[in-house]
């Protein structure tokens, strides 16, 4: 999940929050390194240092925009007969509709049924996930020989920044650690109505655009919005830090000051745009209970154009999901913070009945090439072939509406530095990726992590309302001038207040001990 401009992508997918973001690929050993670069053990130990002679079955859940793919228990097979060689483990892989995502994980880590690794997203519940005993705590595994691969892979700050009250319960994806805004459009139709999209700068350069397909296109939807839990046109679209959840924002990357992002002329003004768009016809009309992907409703000839987060590589990205070519312009420039980085991540269940084991198949995801592509691309030969040593397409006779395995997940499996290019990507994507993480403008409370657990009461009742109102208000569905007052009438009284006081003082305190000022 600046690609967020955090704020219209957070809220855009977060309403699209989780439109996130993102790409990667490179090379690695199978196994990790000892320090004179030859492989370790065969045999890997965990933290508490027993082998893998018990064979153990991990259940690893993902989230997916899609269907389960045709081929899931073939590829599932595929990474069962590594993994069951290297670390005598087989792997479940559960793929669950975004949807659904977190009222089964909220199921599955509640009721003690089975769940080994899971994906975590710093906006939607890390933290409440971590404080309330559903995660288990890294550090002891983190630093273990069975993790060498994830250390390899990120940088300390990236891998430490998860970090609450000093303790690890997530492992952030090597991807894009930073996102900038944008505009993503049917190129056909770009071209067809000489829409010259070095002329799109702003909101209401998209305004225009919008207008012209709706006026040309009829029975076409001109913007779509995310998918369930990511239903809003405002994610992404802020040049402030949404400190994890937005409930209390930094509204100037610089100043450690935390404000009520829906108090703001801001946000008024933007829900204001939204609400004429959505009256004008220009929104999907069943925006606010859409369940289906943005790509996907460009996909199935419905929509022209969405907005979101983006990232060196996005229009490749989404011209494969969307089965069209895509071209995107941006809006707002890349930034990062905290959010950039956890937004997506990888977890231990505290369910988990093994944790050596799940963490050993884990640091696999962030060193094992053959495992890393096999998850993100499928079969070679079956689903791509290779065009180059680092480059490949689909496999012969096989295109994006047949494939049996085309998950779009590679942004989130663990490195993508480890992934192959997908043809249609620059060559150098991953060298671009790294530049676009180092060059975005960071925010001053970058590796900061809120701690809900002295204001539960309160931030669940806040959560009750923006899950109310936020949808509503973020598609144009309803009318701000009559539901903004409601809505933030209802925020105060569920104690916004206070949890935005409490966000403050973390924050300081965080500030203090890290010697930013």
């Amino acid at each position: 999940m600046r690609t967020t401009k955090r704020w219209l992508t957070t809220a855009l997918s977060a309403l699209l929050t989780l439109t996130l973001f993102l790409s990667a690929c490179s090379s690695g050993s199978n196994a990790p390194s000892n320090e004179n670069g030859g492989n370790a053990s065969t045999e890997p130990t965990n933290a508490a240092g027993s082998g893998t002679s018990e064979a153990y079955e991990i259940t690893m859940a993902i989230p997916t925009f899609q269907t389960e793919p045709k081929d899931m228990a073939l590829i599932q097979d595929a990474i069962s007969k590594i993994t069951k060689e290297k670390i005598n483990a087989t792997v479940k892989i559960m793929p669950i509709a975004f949807g659904n995502w977190q009222q089964q994980m909220n199921l599955m880590l509640s009721s003690g049924e089975n769940l080994d690794l899971l994906v975590t997203f710093g906006a939607q519940g890390y933290a409440t996930q971590a404080v309330t005993g559903k995660l288990a705590e890294l550090d002891d595994l983190i630093e273990g020989e069975s993790a060498a691969g994830i250390r390899e892979a990120l940088e300390p700050a990236f891998l430490n920044a998860p970090r609450i009250d000093g303790k690890l319960y997530g492992v952030p994806t090597v991807r894009d650690l930073a996102s900038n805004f944008g505009y993503v459009m049917r190129k056909d139709l770009v071209d067809k109505y000489n829409i010259n999209i070095n002329e799109i700068k702003t909101l209401d350069d998209v305004e225009k655009v919008l207008k012209t397909i709706k006026d040309n296109e009829p029975g076409l939807t001109p913007l779509a919005p995310g998918g369930a839990g990511n239903n809003g046109l405002l994610t992404g679209y802020n040049a402030y830090d949404l400190l994890g959840d937005s409930i209390g924002v930094m509204m100037d990357f610089n100043t450690l000051k935390v404000e009520n992002l829906f108090e703001t002329p801001l946000y008024a003004d933007l829900l204001g745009k939204f609400r004429n768009w959505y009256k004008q016809g220009y929104v999907l009309r069943d925006a606010a209970t859409n369940t289906v992907g943005a790509n996907q409703l460009v996909k199935a000839n419905k929509a022209f154009s969405y907005l979101g987060n983006m990232k060196p590589g996005f229009a490749a990205q989404e011209s494969r999901a969307a089965g069209t070519e895509m071209v995107t312009v941006e809006l707002l420039p890349a930034t990062s913070s905290t959010s950039n980085v956890t937004g997506i991540m990888w977890s231990i269940a505290q369910n988990s009945k093994n944790k050596e084991r799940a963490m050993m198949f884990l640091n696999m995801l962030y060193s094992d090439e053959e495992v890393v592509n096999l998850i993100d691309w499928g079969i070679e030969g079956k689903h791509y072939e290779k065009v180059s040593d680092t480059m490949i397409d689909f496999a012969a006779g096989v295109d994006a509406t047949n494939s049996g395995y085309m998950p779009n997940w590679d942004w989130m499996t663990g490195n993508q530095f480890k992934s192959h290019i997908f043809k249609g990507n620059d060559e150098n994507i991953w060298t671009q990726m790294a530049s676009f993480n180092n060059e975005s403008q960071k925010s001053k409370a970058l590796g900061f992590n809120f701690n809900v657990d002295a204001v539960k009461t309160e931030y669940t009742a806040v959560t009750n309302v923006l899950n109310q109102f936020r949808v509503g208000l973020e598609t144009g569905t309803l009318d701000p001038e009559k539901v903004l007052p409601e809505f933030n009438s209802k925020l105060k009284a569920a104690g916004i207040d206070k949890i935005i006081a409490e966000k403050q003082k973390q924050l300081d305190a965080w500030a203090a001990a890290n010697g930013i000022k």
